[in-house]
């Protein structure tokens, strides 16, 4: 048996639950279990479970660590399931309850073994947490004040009044695991569920103790805690402070008890009576009326209100005055209250355009599509477009493009030019929003929209927040603070694999749902024939049996311009075979719209209308730290990375892997290793094809060619996640055939 179990809920963590388990399995003292909680009944990461992400991350633990033991318990079932799950699966004499996202600090179990040692045991031990700001500040230590007036040594519930079980959250404390069974302490289902939990087992102590140095180090999210979001669930928080105060009456606790409870629990209800967006004007008056009749019937005797402010609350609850709540409510938000101002679309007549349009009713047949700033039809949005066309025909799409793009929307595609007036009338009415990139600073989120960012790469660099530590990325990155109100804008995220599910939790904070879906811009590669591959070929001009390499290198932010000279491609060719011919795709940045061309054996594909029709011409990929490998690898055909600057760029611009370490095929450095990796057919051999295996297992997990139809089903149909198309396996899948053939990974 071991000494402590750890419960660990993984669900919508899954950019910070590696950081978590391994905080656990870290630990000095090492007698223990650790229950990750998972949304998928076997553990496996795949479509039909939520977070495949997390899946995966407790199924790498699980694999190297026999400590780990995972369970499941269906979303459906919340939190509180998932800590119960967790609580009948754990076999340690102590159990605690740390959230996916927060870390056990280090030595949190020794120091925890000995203070246990210390007092004799205990059916709870509250320990000390921080408070840690999701971005800037400094720690703050909640606990302090309260654990600092317990007893030294283990003590009774009645020597402690101020530990109620109401202010701690669960992850606060450790539980002897008997007591709990003995006495059927499970978390209640539904919402304020630490609340419920930790005031039932104060009442059913009967010996405690306190550790007062902090054990977990909970890590704030910026988004809040999902308590604090609109809606009918906080009448959910006058039920639990009813559940315990009736609780406190019925076992005849002494007043010395009762008075700290009841007022620990009417500043949580009055904090949600006061707050100015969780409750609506219904809501608040019926909430106010309960609690008025809760605060009479259980305000225990010679019970004396705080001052100030929160004490006239308190005295306007028991009156049962909300006309004059109201109105102390009002006051409050006029004092502090600063002047809204509508973020700026450019032009005063614009504005005042913007903000009648935004008065109108919005349209629930239009959805706005954006790919790259306006650079065109393109990515995953041109995608979703024309999926749309097929299963949702009563859904009317147009595709904004800056002015010089116009002319390359295709026929039939109905789009509004950036910066017109039809432009803010689309955007202002639009219920569906989908992007790539981001819309305009001045576009408004408005209630009933649909806003769903379907990213365009997997990120290898740093993206989003992470770049504010690499200063180069950072001066040129503009304000992280409107970078996050447009993430705010965002209710859906897409996904391709598991790692992506995790990086954009962390550079994109923000209470969007990440769809695991896919790219459905690389549907295309699960579903073209040899006949568009040849026909691709034709229109780029790759000669009957060549063999073409595209090289798409990325763009550096430490450097001036595409960098053409970086490789000679001229001098490639000619060493690589005389059968080889490239494909050059400069990075978005540098594509000016030119028509494809070039001289020899190097063709300029840079301005060609689909990076996919692209890659689906190529026989292999040369790229150096670009995203497009991902994609490229859904074909299964081979990638070479050359990296001749390597280390610079890591340091400059940030990177989630090493690429080195986890290569898709094989690495070059110079121009004279790349040559002979073609010239010695290595890039198609053995090596290469069970590097692009492992890599494919890791980057395509979800790219089977029905992305596009999950997210117009999901998204744009409202369907439910349960009706979505499930993920074909990786070795069902059967990629478009390459002009030249090779044995697929």
């Amino acid at each position: 048996m071991p000494r402590f179990s750890i419960v660990v809920p993984s669900h919508g963590v899954a950019g910070r639950l590696s950081e978590a388990l391994d905080s656990v399995l870290g630990q000095s003292f090492a007698d223990l279990q650790l229950i990750p909680v998972q949304d998928a009944p076997d553990g496996t990461a795949g479509h039909g479970a939520p977070d495949a992400a997390a899946a995966e991350t407790v199924t790498a633990r699980a694999a190297r660590d026999p400590r780990v033991a995972p369970v499941h318990s269906p979303p459906s079932e919340g939190l509180a399931g998932a800590r119960n799950a967790g609580l009948r699966a754990a076999t340690g004499t102590y159990v605690l309850f740390l959230d996916g996202d927060d870390l056990l600090a280090p030595g949190a179990l020794a120091a925890l073994d000995a203070r246990l040692a210390e007092t004799g045991g205990a059916d709870v031990v509250y320990f000390g947490h921080e408070r840690v700001p999701w971005w800037e500040g400094e720690p703050s230590y909640p606990a302090g004040p309260l654990l600092a007036g317990a007893p030294r040594d283990a003590f009774a519930p009645d020597r402690a009044p101020r530990l109620t079980g109401a202010v701690l959250p669960a992850w606060s404390a450790a539980y002897r695991r008997a007591f709990l069974t003995e006495r059927g302490l499970e978390f209640p289902a539904g919402h304020f569920t630490d609340i419920g939990f930790g005031t039932r087992v104060a009442a059913e102590a009967e010996r405690m103790a306190v550790l007062r140095a902090v054990a977990v180090r909970h890590r704030v999210r910026r988004q809040g805690n999902r308590l604090g979001l609109p809606g009918g669930h906080h009448a959910e928080l006058l039920d639990r402070a009813e559940e315990a105060l009736d609780r406190a009456a019925g076992r005849d606790l002494p007043e010395q008890r009762r008075g700290p409870l009841f007022e620990q629990l009417f500043a949580a209800v009055l904090k949600t009576a006061t707050h100015p967006r969780r409750l609506t004007r219904r809501e608040r008056r019926s909430f106010f009326r309960r609690a008025s009749r809760l605060y009479r019937r259980h305000r225990p005797a010679g019970f004396r209100a705080p001052g100030g402010r929160i004490g006239v609350q308190h005295r306007l609850l028991a009156a049962g005055s909300y006309t004059g709540f109201r109105v102390l409510r009002a006051a409050g938000r006029a004092a502090g209250a600063l002047p809204s101002r509508l973020r700026r679309a450019r032009g005063l007549r614009t504005r005042l355009y913007y903000r009648a349009r935004l008065r109108r009713p919005l349209d629930p047949r239009l959805v706005a599509y954006c790919a790259y700033w306006g650079r065109g039809y393109a990515c995953n949005p041109a995608a979703i477009h024309a999926k749309a066309r097929a299963l949702a025909p009563h859904l009317h799409g147009v595709f904004l493009v800056e002015p010089d793009q116009a002319h390359t929307v295709p026929e039939g595609v109905d789009h509004a030019v950036i910066g017109s007036r039809r432009y803010w009338d689309v955007l202002a009415r639009a219920t569906y929003l989908v992007n790539n990139a981001n819309f305009a600073e001045g576009v408004v989120k408005r209630p009933g929209s649909v806003h769903l960012q379907t990213q365009h790469g997997t990120p290898l660099k740093t993206m989003g927040v992470d770049q504010s530590t690499y200063p180069v990325v950072a001066a040129v990155s503009g304000s992280f603070t409107r970078l996050l109100g447009r993430v705010d804008r965002w209710d859906y995220n897409l996904s391709a694999n598991p790692h992506s599910t995790r990086m954009w939790e962390r550079a994109f904070p923000g209470s969007y749902e990440q769809l695991e879906y896919g790219y459905p811009r690389n549907d295309v590669f699960l579903t073209a024939t040899a006949a568009d591959v040849a026909r691709v070929r034709r229109e780029l001009g790759v000669p009957e049996g060549a063999t073409a390499v595209l090289y798409a290198p990325t763009h550096r932010d430490h450097e001036d311009g595409f960098g053409a000279g970086r490789l000679d491609l001229e001098a490639f060719c000619a060493a690589a075979g005389e059968d080889v011919v490239v494909l050059l795709r400069a990075h978005y940045f540098y594509d000016r719209g030119a028509p494809g061309g070039g001289g020899g054996r190097v063709i300029d594909v840079t301005g060609h209308r689909s990076s996919e029709e692209v890659c689906l011409a190529a026989d292999a990929l040369v790229t150096d730290y670009s995203s497009i490998m991902f994609d490229y690898a859904c074909l299964d055909r081979p990638i070479v990375v050359y990296a001749d600057d390597w280390e610079v760029y890591r340091e400059t611009r940030g990177v989630y892997f090493d690429l080195m370490a986890e290569p898709p095929g094989p690495v070059a450095r110079t121009p004279g290793e790349l040559a002979r990796v073609f010239r010695d057919g290595d890039w198609a051999g053995p090596g290469a094809t069970a590097l692009r295996a492992a890599f494919r297992e890791r980057f395509c997990a979800f790219d089977d060619g029905r992305a596009a139809e999950r997210v117009v089903r999901r998204v744009l149909l409202g369907e439910p996640p349960e009706a979505i198309p499930p993920v074909i396996p990786l070795a069902r899948r059967r990629p478009a055939p390459a002009a030249v053939p090779l044995v697929r990974s």
